[in-house]
């Protein structure tokens, strides 16, 4: 009864963290305000961050990063209050960390394969920030430090963006390894974060698959603004 319990706990919060991240600004917006064409067909065809500023300016591109920041910070703060109101999880530290962790990927997941978008979206570079400000802040500060500095001397988002993603599982095994488990023995609180890390790092990657073309064959556009 108890595992049943976690299971069904563990459905809702993946269901309630997708359909967050399903709510995909940039898209949303256009079509609330029908502004021009759908940003997926203009630009690079992402729906996210990077193709708005590009496209359709700066006041939308706010717009669109605080909507993909903020709905992966509401999807694990919800989690968060579930399982810590749940009598099933109390006590449990794995289990909360393991409902913040599928909170976040699914959350994730939902930004890149949105249903109420015909399962395009954006790149989930933003949502996995997000989450992990909530999840594990030292994780966080280190995805935007490989971000920013990468960025900063290349001046190409995209290459930022994978850097980023490529450290996301890196980061978390060594955050958790020598932060926690050397402290606590614990495995369970080391692999779940690092195997989770890892497929949300993956799929990031996975939707810059053109993106890392273009950079192989030295064709990628660096950052730069369309005037509105």
């Amino acid at each position: 009864m108890i595992f049943w319990n976690h299971f069904i706990l563990i459905f809702i919060i993946s269901a309630i963290s997708y359909a967050i991240g399903c709510i995909n600004t940039s898209l949303a917006i256009t079509k609330i305000l029908k502004i021009g064409n759908d940003i997926r067909s203009v630009g690079s065809g992402n729906a996210g961050f990077t193709n708005v500023l590009r496209t359709m300016g700066k006041k939308m591109a706010i717009f669109t990063f605080l909507g993909d920041f903020l709905k992966g910070i509401l999807a694990v703060w919800i989690t968060s209050m579930i399982v810590m109101s749940s009598q099933a999880f109390q006590n449990n530290e794995n289990l909360i960390l393991s409902a913040k962790y599928i909170s976040g990927m699914m959350c994730v997941i939902g930004h890149i394969y949105p249903c109420f978008f015909k399962f395009k979206g954006g790149q989930g570079v933003l949502t996995t920030w997000a989450t992990m400000f909530l999840i594990d802040w030292r994780v966080a500060i280190v995805l935007i430090t490989v971000f920013l500095i990468t960025l900063l001397i290349t001046k190409i988002v995209s290459l930022a963006s994978v850097m980023a993603a490529i450290s996301y599982p890196i980061s978390t095994f060594l955050i958790c390894f020598f932060s926690d488990y050397l402290k606590t023995r614990e495995l369970y609180s080391l692999l779940f974060p690092t195997i989770v890390s890892f497929i949300v790092g993956s799929l990031v990657l996975y939707k810059h698959k053109s993106n890392i073309a273009r950079l192989l064959n030295g064709e990628e556009k660096k950052i730069s603004v369309h005037k509105k």
